[in-house]
């Protein structure tokens, strides 16, 4: 209770009251001296005034439920005691009945305290006879109350250990409940907080255990068992052989007669009651993300739940967290979107297996809001039994040895978000975009060219003995995928064609350690200890490998970084919830969008249109010349940007496609073992990626990206380059070198011009001030090939129109 009673009870009504009560007992004559010492002395004068009657304020744990962002689809539930209170007006009037009719039939004439039935109660106990209580409903809620309330075990003890002074505690406290409240007021906080057994706190929780219907709905049968099984759930347990005979005698015998008695129910309502059934099974209730509604959306509830537990707004400890969730009786609307995840799943089961050693997974995010909208994989979320397993032996050659399983069909491990052991997967060229953005930052135009060897002498040290160092030096020397793509390229080419020797090149010029800046601000983790150490200030100059992708990621980390272009270079953390409301309607912060600057809009917007060439769309302020999806954008059918990534001897492949309303990241892993030997394909991730994009988008209009507001940023500081088709290569040169360019002599191609002299250059036209032009050799055979328009020069391109 919260007001004070400034020594109420000193008056002399209670103490008439009190003095009853031990006359009573008194006069019985059979109350024990040892007995009587202790209750009679606190029943009677300035001892029992003393004693507290301000209840402390509690709430009882209630369940706290997770929906989808719809608000409807109830994903999963977690509790402490499966609990949720409900108004008594939502409780049918014969459960109201029958608890009164089970547990105090004088409920509605005392004041809290039964005197008459205490000393029944005290002769009967002392004469050896079956044991009674005398607790009326209003001490029973005061006992329960005291409980949970308790701020240590020692009060949990002395609220709920059967002792006189206990129970003339009790009778203190309800005396003053009796003032404060009304008898509906306390039968709904009773019905409430009372133990129904089966895991079932409260009316509404056992309706829906026994009856798995809501609380207004129960019968006069339904409310009477319920109601007879409260004095002892574990004894009166319907679901076991004993437990459903002693209830059925209670609730024929003893609480549907007293409800004829007390004028509740008729004589032949009582009759028809009587024939009701009682359940002998009741109702799993599901706890936590291992009980989801549905078993796809058990990763997401896995996210959701470590997110949660993360959040120092919700306690100093993961203890403090853990119980709030479990018993704060929260309203969570997440930002699960049904319609993705479904897509997301039945993508993933249609390219792979469950039972598949290697996870496809898949995670999707809205940009301009880091909202979660799909976590899928080809797994089951759930633990895979010990006594009857399914999942297969590992996959790591060590730990099949031990005979140890791997995590395939079966896992509760965060594959997709990192957690625990999982650090994440390295994911290849997907990466190149921190270092397109970087050389953006730094002034570098998406028209910046580079002359892109087969391999690439970089003056990154590594050891001699790898094999991607130079033969004979301590020099990294990385290739192109398959020892081609030698040429001329910019940022909308080399990032179309995935030209590794464009990009290392390209992060030399603009520092490894500005990259690794960008990736750290676009939210990347580096959760393996490895790449936390060369990620470090100081460390990461020396890391030219990566723009390549060998860090480790997740599909949510990489997701989201690409979410970032899309939301104009705002960064927002991902999170999973639209909205927490808590028990009393109120309506929470926490987890809302929290965006940050990471890059400048114009900056976002020109890798944004660079980003469009590997996904088979058009750049609209270059040409892309190449692309190693090209399939997304048919399938797709809206503008739509991304990136491939596959690493060495394709151990991993990975696909990320997006638009202004949802980027998804698809990676093909084998979680278990990622030093394995398995080719991974993007013929199974990338349609899984293009698809559930497709899906997401159908019937929504399309919506074109921006553009940077100032050109420059795309074409650079542009010049033209002499033309200088058909004239000696010698001449050719000096005329190319004298206009500022890095002039060097390329392939042959085939020409109508001289044999030996100059067929043109690539690029052709205009390019940017001091950049790579080759000088292409005829053949003398004659024009041939296809001419590719567009800006800025390709290999083979034609004039591109003036800019300025």
């Amino acid at each position: 209770m919260r007001r004070h009673d400034h020594n109420i009870f000193l008056n002399a009504t209670n103490l008439l009251v009190c003095g009853a009560l031990a006359g009573v007992v008194v006069a019985a004559g059979v109350f024990p001296a040892a007995a009587m010492s202790g209750l009679a002395a606190k029943a009677g004068g300035q001892t029992f005034a003393n004693l507290p009657s301000e209840l402390k304020a509690f709430n009882s744990p209630q369940i706290t439920r997770i929906y989808a962002s719809d608000n409807k689809t109830q994903i999963s539930q977690f509790y402490d005691e499966f609990r949720s209170d409900v108004p008594l007006k939502e409780i049918s009037p014969y459960m109201r009945d029958a608890i009164v009719a089970a547990e105090d039939r004088e409920f509605y004439h005392h004041k809290g305290v039964d005197l008459k039935g205490v000393a029944r109660a005290l002769v009967n106990n002392n004469q050896g006879k079956s044991k009674q209580g005398a607790s009326t409903i209003t001490m029973q809620w005061v006992r329960m109350s005291l409980a949970y309330s308790a701020t240590n075990p020692q009060e949990v003890v002395d609220a709920t250990t059967d002792t006189p002074k206990r129970k003339v505690t009790e009778m203190k406290y309800a005396l003053q409940v009796e003032k404060e409240l009304t008898k509906d007021q306390i039968l709904e906080r009773y019905l409430n907080i009372a133990p129904f057994g089966n895991q079932a706190y409260g009316v509404f929780a056992a309706s829906q255990v026994y009856f798995n219907k809501k609380p207004k709905d129960l019968t006069i049968g339904q409310a009477a068992m319920l109601a007879g099984i409260v004095k002892a759930p574990t004894s009166f347990n319907p679901a076991t052989a004993d437990g459903y005979k002693g209830i059925s005698e209670r609730r024929n015998n003893y609480v549907i007669p007293g409800m004829v008695q007390l004028g509740m129910i008729t004589q032949a309502q009582a009759d028809k009651a009587v024939k009701e059934a009682i359940p002998k099974q009741v109702k799993p209730v599901g706890n936590g993300c291992v009980s989801v509604a549905k078993n796809a959306w058990g990763f997401f509830c896995d996210y959701f739940y470590r997110w949660w537990m993360g959040r120092e707004e919700f306690g100093a400890t993961a203890y403090d967290r853990e119980r709030r969730l479990k018993s704060g009786g929260y309203r969570i609307t997440t930002t699960l979107d049904i319609k993705a995840q479904t897509s997301a799943r039945t993508n993933i089961t249609a390219e792979i297996q469950d039972a598949n050693k290697n996870a496809l997974l898949l995670a999707a995010v809205e940009p301009g809001s880091g909202k979660v909208r799909a976590l899928a994989a080809n797994r089951r979320y759930k633990l895979d039994n010990k006594a009857h397993p399914q999942n297969l032996i590992s996959s790591d050659p060590g730990k099949a040895k031990r005979g140890i399983r791997g995590t395939y069909p079966n896992t509760t491990n965060p594959l997709l978000t990192g957690g625990g052991d999982i650090t994440g997967y390295q994911a290849g060229s997907v990466f190149k975009i921190f270092t397109m953005v970087a050389a953006l930052e730094h002034g570098y135009p998406l028209a910046y060219t580079i002359k892109a060897e087969k391999q690439y002498k970089s003056g990154y040290i590594i050891s001699s003995s790898s094999d991607s160092a130079c033969p004979g030096t301590h020099f990294w020397c990385p290739m192109n995928s398959g020892g081609g793509e030698a040429g001329v390229y910019n940022m909308w080419t080399g990032f179309g064609k995935s030209v590794n020797t464009y990009f290392v090149p390209l992060e030399e010029r603009v520092g490894a350690e500005n990259v690794v800046s960008v990736a750290k601000r676009f939210g990347i983790q580096f959760r393996a200890a490895s790449d936390a150490r060369l990620a470090e200030p100081g460390n990461s100059h020396q890391w030219g490998a990566f723009t390549l992708g060998v860090s480790a990621t997740t599909p949510l980390d990489m997701a989201n970084a690409y979410a970032t272009l899309a939301g104009d270079g705002m960064y927002c953390e991902p999170t999973p919830i639209e909205q927490i409301t808590t028990k009393g309607g109120q309506k929470l912060d926490v987890g809302k969008p929290h965006c940050t600057r990471a890059t400048s809009a114009n900056v976002a917007r020109a890798a944004l249109d660079a980003t469009r060439c590997p996904v088979g769309d058009s750049a609209q302020m270059g040409s892309c010349h190449g692309a190693t999806a090209p399939a997304t954008h048919g399938v797709v059918k809206h503008p739509v940007f991304g990136k491939t990534g596959t690493t060495d001897n394709d151990r991993t492949a990975a696909l990320i496609a997006g638009t202004t309303s949802l980027v998804v990241a698809g990676y093909l892993v084998n979680p278990d073992y990622q030093n394995h030997r398995d080719r991974m394909s993007h013929h199974v991730v990338n349609p899984a990626v293009w698809n559930t994009l497709a899906d997401f988008m159908a019937g929504k209009p399309k919506i074109q990206f921006k553009k940077p507001d100032n050109e420059k940023i795309a074409y650079g500081d542009q010049r033209r380059i002499p033309d200088v088709e058909c004239d000696p290569i010698s001449s050719a040169q000096a005329r190319v070198g004298s206009a500022g360019f890095d002039v060097s002599v390329g392939q042959t191609v085939d020409s109508s011009c001289p044999a030996g002299t100059a067929a043109g250059t690539n690029p052709s036209g205009r390019t940017i001030k001091g950049g790579p032009v080759e000088i292409e050799v005829s053949n003398g055979k004659g024009a041939g090939g296809p001419v590719i328009p567009g800006f800025p020069g390709l290999p083979g391109a034609t004039k591109p129109p003036q800019r300025r």
